[in-house]
């Protein structure tokens, strides 16, 4: 009987490097004859595990493929308005094609070595400078995860410039998206700060607060002038952080003409798919003074030792890796790829194309306002950029729910009754005349009859116009045609240390040793285009995956709940920590805050400790970095009565799986 060659070898085949020969040759350099011989030595019998993994079988490349497609059919990426922070962008060809798609960009290592990064340290000071201008605030850093967790950094950044008051309060504008204010609480508790949210029209600042947060635009669509309420805050003694719309910003005036001390939020609309809510590189931007107190990748213009012009990571005693459980976050490299991607973009834009694109999205949701109201439809907000929050006419509201899903549409829907309908890059005048026709059926037909031809009127006349200019820097003023972007690109690729040149041999959490057929799905319309809250439904191919994966990581780790929400691995340990903090307070034992962390351990392990609302003890190691159980033991006892949990990395950080890691767990 004829049997199929086993294609799964292909994958391990094509994927470990060394051949018989080469491992053969290693092993024996290192006095072992094969390669069980080297694991029976390595990894401790005693922690082996000796149940057979539920995985499946594995299948090779070309077959997973086939899987994802069929799975990635069981998305449904409707044309969502939904807007809260997510939208619809074109990503250029020529940074889809050579970044995104490019492993120069995506298998190169976190950039310690200055000398070896140079060209991806070029691409974030271009984000840090885009970032800068935009927000007009002096400074910006190389990234965060997303926009809560920038808004809840820049919470905790206030709260460390106030000196950490024991009783402190944080007012949070309910006009903020609801998934920011859900960030903000979960940080807060863990601070012991308490975050009140209210209107920041009418608001009576609360007692011992030390800093405010609001959106802009408003998570509704709505343009506020915020400058009377930021001279409230600043007359309280606080300082107060905007969560703004970067692409709105070529239009609006920016955070740090109307008093701002700091601006936060996602760059996902310049050029980075929705793909579900992340990955997106998102921004934190502030005046020179904080900038000690910043979290996350500074990357600053120096010299090197022949005195040419260089860049490196800038006031890395702020960081985890140097300060440990005195950094101002646990965060690490955060979203580089992304906001790489997001930097070029602006580049490859340009002032007057970010420009063209603001004014046309604004445009165009003016021509769709004007048409609603010429419908009988009503507007809530008079001032908006592209997000109209509207009151449909009496007794419509089932016919444009019935008709936007006949079409494949998702509108937000506010428990008001009015629907939110936000407009993005990829909107055009004949998208503007179908919602028309959706929420007014027949009054937007005929020759005239409220449709529009386009947006001719671009221009936003508001109280909030922008009138300074921004990104006049040459590299946002030179590479405007294909062919200058791909050799822009290609240069600074060229820089840089990836897998395309080199073995990189450094443990790490980054992308570096993603399968190409991994990243390939990445990019498909059925997982790039979804909606973060489009219904659950339209996400049946997430949710497979998300359960599979969830099964098989249990499996793995012989845990019987597993979370995919942390963006990091940093965040996982938060998460974890939170987790056991919220164990211990179901307990009522509120007052176990005790962590114990390994010398050798990671610089985010002290860093999220501390973010949990932890206290450090530290515990020796040895020289190879194993932790000293009796020194443990000791400090076990020593904090018994308040011991909150204990924090190891396995394997060290010196890659060694230590024999004592079940006596440390008992």
């Amino acid at each position: 009987m004829f049997s199929d060659p086993d294609s799964t070898l292909s994958f391990s085949r094509r994927h470990i490097g060394p051949g018989p020969e080469a491992s053969l040759e290693m092993l024996q350099l290192l006095g072992y004859s094969s390669l069980d011989a080297f694991v029976n030595e390595v990894v401790p019998k005693s922690i082996r595990t000796t149940h057979p993994l539920t995985t499946g079988e594995p299948v090779g490349e070309y077959d997973l493929l086939i899987k994802l497609r069929e799975i990635a059919s069981q998305n449904k990426p409707w044309r969502s308005f939904i807007g809260m922070g997510y939208y619809d962008t074109v990503t250029p060809p020529v940074i889809l094609r050579n970044i995104l798609e490019n492993p120069g960009w995506y298998t190169a290592y976190t950039p310690y070595q200055a000398e070896i990064a140079q060209g991806r340290l070029e691409a974030l000071l271009n984000f840090q400078t885009m970032v800068a201008d935009l927000t007009a605030l002096p400074i910006a850093n190389a990234s965060l995860l997303d926009e809560g967790t920038s808004a809840a950094e820049a919470m905790s950044m206030f709260h460390a410039i106030k000196g950490r008051p024991a009783r402190a309060t944080f007012f949070v504008s309910d006009t903020c998206h609801p998934q920011t204010i859900g960030v903000l609480r979960t940080r807060a508790h863990a601070l012991g700060i308490e975050i009140v949210v209210g209107n920041h029209h009418a608001a009576e600042l609360p007692e011992n607060c030390f800093g405010a947060i609001v959106q802009y635009p408003a998570t509704d669509g709505a343009v506020y002038d915020y400058r009377s309420f930021i001279e409230q805050v600043h007359a309280a003694g606080g300082k107060v952080v905007v969560a703004a719309d970067l692409l709105s910003l070529t239009l609006l005036t920016p955070p740090g003409e109307f008093g701002a001390d700091a601006a936060v939020g996602s760059t996902q609309r310049f050029g980075i798919p929705m793909g579900y809510g992340g990955p997106h590189a998102a921004y934190l931007a502030t005046k020179d003074e904080y900038k000690r107190h910043m979290p996350g990748r500074l990357i600053g213009v120096s010299l090197d030792s022949r005195g040419k012009r260089a860049l490196r990571m800038a006031l890395q005693t702020r960081e985890q890796h140097i300060r440990r459980e005195k950094a101002t976050s646990n965060v690490c490299t955060a979203q580089v790829l992304l906001a790489v991607m997001a930097g070029m973009y602006a580049v490859y834009h340009g002032p007057e194309g970010l420009l063209e694109i603001g004014a046309r999205v604004h445009g165009l949701a003016k021509a769709l306002a004007k048409g609603l109201e010429t419908a009988g439809h009503s507007l809530v907000h008079r001032e908006f950029f592209d997000t109209l929050r509207v009151k449909p006419r009496a007794g419509t509201m089932d016919t444009i729910l019935q008709s936007a899903a006949t079409h494949c549409m998702n509108f937000r829907k506010f428990e008001d009754g009015t629907l939110g309908v936000s407009l993005d890059e990829i909107s055009n005048a004949a998208e503007v005349n179908f919602l028309l026709d959706v929420f007014a059926p027949g009054h937007a037909g005929g020759p005239n009859g409220g449709k529009t031809d386009g947006a001719k009127d671009q221009s936003y006349q508001g109280s909030m116009k922008r009138t300074s200019s921004y990104l006049q820097h040459p590299v946002f003023n030179s590479y405007h045609s294909e062919t200058e972007m791909l050799r822009y690109i290609h240069e600074l690729e060229s820089k840089d240390l990836s897998l395309t040149s080199s073995m990189i041999p450094l443990g790490s959490c980054t992308m570096k040793l993603n399968a190409t057929a991994e990243m390939i799905p990445v990019t498909w319309t059925e997982f790039s285009r979804m909606h973060p809250f489009a219904p659950e439904e339209q996400a049946a191919g997430y949710a497979l995956i998300f359960n599979q994966l969830g099964e098989w990581l249990g499996d793995i780790t012989g845990l019987p709940a597993v979370s995919l929400m942390p963006h990091a691995g940093a965040q996982g340990e938060y998460t974890g920590l939170l987790v056991i903090r919220a164990y211990h307070e179901s307990r009522g034992d509120k007052h176990r805050r005790v962590c114990l962390i390994p010398t050798s351990a990671h610089g985010t392990n002290p860093a999220s400790a501390v973010m949990a609302g932890m206290e450090i003890v530290l515990v020796r190691c040895d020289s190879n970095g194993n932790i000293e159980v009796t020194d443990l033991k000791a400090k076990a006892e020593q904090h018994k009565d308040n011991l909150a949990a204990l924090m190891v990395t396995y394997p060290s950080t010196h890659g060694v799986f230590e024999e004592a890691i079940k006596e440390i767990c008992a």
